[in-house]
């Protein structure tokens, strides 16, 4: 029978003692074992051997040696205690974890993870609408995984400008250290390793651009090489399949997702009102559920999306969201304008817009341009002109002569006479409007839809309100990833010099930009209501403590022609205020869920010049709900959430504690010491060139302190209190302070020194007042991994002796409870050594009686879990019958040859058998070899 190895066991490999932190199955069809040396010899150091090449040894708990400790209150004891129990992964459904971020944490966001915790595999669409909160919500899984040793390797991939964002989220309320592969950080890795070396195995948990990866062909092999247990895809909706022109990101992430057991997707805009679209999203996160892409139901992705709105949680965040003001900015036209107008409206092409298929008309392109400004506009006109001039025929001659004759009239337009510009610039400066420029904490995000209208917004402001190089910023898709993280870090900082950003629709995605603004103007309005909730989510979002202020710029023309096509996009306005105070989800209005679609409507009212009613009709009722909402999970009350949260149990009072004790110990050895504060909240702790080695290799190269001092705190007001601190810097947004919870890497660093305490094959003794002379617990611990070497029983007991009976089996919480802090005894020193070699002597029928507990656990276990497991697999036997059938149903349809749908055929058992084989191994557990071990054992005096 071939040896179970699981995290936490001991085992001698070389002559020296390590311990197992991970185990993975490879492609050699053994184990792969990542350990860390504890013997003096590979202290610290650390190695992968494999099962089917290294002579492994498991050290057996009969040959523990028990040594009394002499210390004071038997700090040690309970400080190796703590570090055993600290290891002891949850291996139930319940939250142990994630809740206890900081953060303010509300029911709802702790809801995706109870949902994804009932499942085999950790795999789910967030797609809560724009600003509720999904960065946390993803955090909070993944703290949860992580603590059940299911995240030592995690991807997370976003796009380029959220990058630094999602980074400090996940390391400032969760403690998860992603080292961020920009595009300068992934040469650098490159030039650092051998060139056959894969930089993806550089550092365990990374966060990395999309538009990076997906552009070069050897990233692609580097991933194929790859083995993640967690990737997160943020702003997932740009990897749906939905055209040729997503087929790059979606291959690259349906790549992704067979590289890890976790995935978890995030996006406000989980579909483009296309059922094959969400369905692709679906299948990767599980290829077996959607059998028809075109017809499914919420049974076929049951535990698989989440998705609410604002209306859905308004009952637990009463406070947290502030109603907006919103408000339409109307200026008349002037004369230049006017011309320019009546020009267009007038113009006839003879060779444009001749030919026109199923595209837009030029004319209309023209005219959105022109709606956005004149600078824009110019440059379309420019454009065509040069592509006319290199044609021959009178007719593009007539054309060109059109174009040039508007260009002209278009060059008029100047800042002074540019009707939607004086607008912006009499609001600014008005009184009504209140901006303060000086203020630090009100600045200004004015969105536009073209690069030359943004560039020429920029401009003029910087001029006509005599502001400074830097305080006026552009943000667009054509800078590179480290200018943009270095423009929406700079926008969050108080002390920056920022006043306005004047962005393209690329910072309509993600990014968090409400922490010093509240105000946001859409100097050109959007044809697409998608657009207008991405845009307005920068600033309305969970977190704001203003209340959103939004202005619509809306040109007033006299041109009866332009007066309706501009009142299309004021019925949008109205639109979009109606759907965020009723359902707050303004694309179910149209119910399209894609922006291409839905400027397809407000395309076809101009071009077919529909009438204002028409138009109308177009809307569905307030009411309205998307699909996925409809046949997405949710609703779980808030007392059953509460009944999910648990408490983590400890010997000490708190982690700052189990710290500060642990510092105390150690520092004749390693001359470590610590500070801490008047009302044990924080702690200092000195960076010594040990944990400095150590903790490089795991965290940010931005939390690491500069002065040597390492600043915790267990408060998590003062931490949140401590973010906000961090945006007033200049020099550095990362906080001074770390958030101090049992998620915090340097317990790592902790649990392992702790674990030194006592040597090879060693336990401690303790005394205890509480029994007689010729009793003595001996305290226990016994795992059951699964096929997959993932604990899956994890349990304490205290066998009681009285002489060399067995009298008393104690509980695990009561052995927590009999050495938590308030029961703190003196060390008296009155155990022998005599003492210690007859309680020896019971370990061998103490570890009879575990192995036996443990069977009964295994029974239970498996009387609970083989109805699950046998209803798992008679599920994916259905699955397979409903691929199967419809693939009968797309061959008579599509006259599939017997070649391409035996092909097809055989890539469903594949993928069948596949799941089959992961869901067994991951529900069937190697109980014929379960690992015992030796915490401690307490002796009467």
């Amino acid at each position: 029978m071939d040896k179970v190895f699981v995290p936490g066991m001991r085992i001698d490999v070389r002559g020296e003692q390590w311990i197992i932190k991970k185990v993975e199955s490879n492609s050699q069809k053994s184990k792969s074992i990542y350990v860390q040396g504890i013997s003096r010899m590979v202290k610290d150091r650390e190695a992968i051997f494999l099962s089917n090449i290294d002579k492994i040894r498991v050290i057996k708990p009969e040959e523990t040696q028990l040594v009394i400790d002499k210390s004071k209150y038997f700090i040690k004891s309970r400080l190796y205690m703590e570090n055993k129990l600290r290891r002891k992964v949850p291996t139930d459904e319940n939250l142990y974890v994630g809740h206890k971020a900081a953060m303010d944490s509300m029911p709802y966001q702790l809801e995706p993870s109870i949902l994804s915790l009932q499942k085999p595999r950790q795999r789910i669409l967030i797609a809560d609408a724009v600003g509720l909160g999904k960065t946390l919500e993803a955090g909070v899984l993944m703290s949860e995984l992580i603590a059940r040793g299911k995240g030592k390797r995690i991807l997370v991939v976003t796009v380029k400008s959220m990058m630094t964002q999602f980074q400090k989220e996940m390391w400032n309320r969760f403690s998860i250290p992603l080292k961020r592969l920009d595009s300068q950080e992934i040469q650098r890795v490159r030039r650092k390793i051998p060139s056959n070396h894969n930089p993806f195995y550089y550092y365990d948990k990374t966060i990395v651009s999309i538009d990076t990866i997906k552009r070069d062909i050897e990233y692609r092999t580097y991933i194929e090489k790859s083995r993640w247990d967690i990737i997160v895809i943020d702003e997932a909706h740009n990897v749906a399949r939905r055209g040729s022109s997503e087929a790059q990101r979606a291959r690259l992430a349906e790549l992704l997702a067979e590289k890890s057991d976790s995935l978890i997707m995030l996006s406000a805009t989980p579909h483009d009102g296309r059922a094959r679209s969400f369905a692709s999203l679906m299948n990767m996160l599980d290829p077996t559920a959607i059998a028809d892409e075109e017809n499914y139901e919420k049974e076929d992705i049951q535990g698989l999306c989440v998705r609410r709105f604002k209306k859905d949680i308004m009952d637990q965040v009463e406070g947290n969201f502030k109603e907006r003001n919103i408000y339409v900015e109307k200026e008349k036209a002037s004369p230049e304008e006017e011309a320019a107008y009546e020009w267009f409206v007038d113009m006839e092409f003879k060779a444009i817009d001749q030919r026109k298929g199923g595209g837009r008309l030029f004319k209309t392109i023209l005219e959105k341009s022109m709606f956005s400004s004149p600078a824009a506009c110019i440059d379309s006109v420019s454009k065509r002109i040069a592509k006319l001039e290199k044609e021959d025929g009178e007719d593009y001659k007539h054309d060109a002569n059109i174009l040039r004759e508007l260009k002209k009239r278009l060059s008029r337009i100047n800042p002074q006479n540019f009707s939607r510009y004086k607008r912006l610039l009499g609001l600014l400066i008005g009184k009504e409007y209140n901006w303060n420029k000086n203020a630090k904490d009100d600045r200004i995000v004015i969105f536009t839809e073209r690069i030359e209208t943004m560039k020429f917004v920029r401009t003029q402001l910087e001029k006509d309100l005599n502001l400074k190089a830097g305080e006026v910023v552009e943000f667009h898709g054509g800078m590179s990833d480290i200018d943009q993280q270095s423009i929406v870090d700079d926008f969050g900082k108080e002390d920056s010099k920022v006043k306005i950003m004047v962005a393209s629709d690329v910072a309509s995605e993600g990014i968090n930009l409400h922490y010093f603004s509240h105000r946001l103007i859409h100097f050109d309005i959007p044809w697409s209501l998608m657009v207008f909730q991405q845009r307005n989510g920068r600033v309305d979002r969970y977190g704001q403590e203003e209340t959103p202020d939004i202005r619509y710029l809306v040109t007033d023309a006299k041109n009866e022609k332009i007066k309706g096509d501009t009142r299309f996009l004021e019925i949008l306005i109205e639109k979009e205020k109606q759907a965020e105070k009723n359902i707050g989800d303004p694309a179910a209005l149209l119910n399209l869920h894609d922006q291409e679609l839905e400027e397809e409507v407000v395309i076809k009212a101009i071009e077919e010049g529909e009438s204002e009613d028409l138009f109308n009709s177009f809307f569905g009722n307030d009411d309205r709900d998307d699909f996925v909402a409809e046949i997405s999970d949710g609703g779980i009350s808030q007392e059953e959430i509460r009944n999910k949260t648990k408490e983590m149990k400890s010997i000490f009072e708190g982690d700052l504690e189990y710290l500060k004790d642990t510092i105390t110990i150690i520092n004749e050895k390693v001359g470590l010491v610590s500070e801490v504060s008047n009302d044990k909240k924080n702690i200092s702790v000195e960076v010594n060139e040990e944990l400095k080695r150590r903790l490089k290799k795991m965290v940010p190269k931005e939390v690491l302190p500069e002065d040597g001092w390492m600043k915790l705190t267990t408060c998590r007001d003062k931490m949140n209190k401590e973010i906000k601190e961090s945006r007033k810097r200049s020099d550095n947004t990362w906080t001074k302070y770390q958030y101090l919870w049992r998620a915090h890497p340097i317990f790592e660093w902790v649990n392992d020194k702790n674990d030194l305490l006592f040597g090879r094959q060693e336990a401690p003794l303790l005394e205890s007042m509480d029994l007689s002379s010729d009793e003595v617990i001996i305290v226990m611990g016994g795992l059951i991994p699964n096929r997959r070497a993932l604990p899956m029983i994890d349990s304490w007991y205290g066998l009681k002796f009285k002489g060399e009976k067995l009298v008393e089996t104690i509980p695990f919480e009561e052995i927590v409870k009999k050495f938590d802090s308030g029961n703190k005894e003196p060390n008296t020193q009155r155990v022998s050594t005599e003492r210690a070699e007859e309680i020896r002597k019971l370990i061998p029928l103490g570890v009879s009686k575990m192995e036996e507990l443990l069977e009964g656990e295994w029974k239970k276990f498996e009387e609970t879990m083989n109805p699950k497991l046998q209803e798992e697999l008679d599920k994916l036997e259905k699955l397979r019958n409903k691929h199967k059938h419809q693939l009968t149903l797309f061959e008579e349809s599509r006259s599939l040859s017997k070649n391409k749908r035996d092909k097809k055929e055989r890539k469903i058992d594949e993928i069948f058998d596949g799941f089959f084989n992961w869901i067994e191994d991951s529900m069937t557990l190697e109980k014929d070899n379960p690992y015992v071990h030796i915490v401690a054992a307490v002796s009467g005096v």
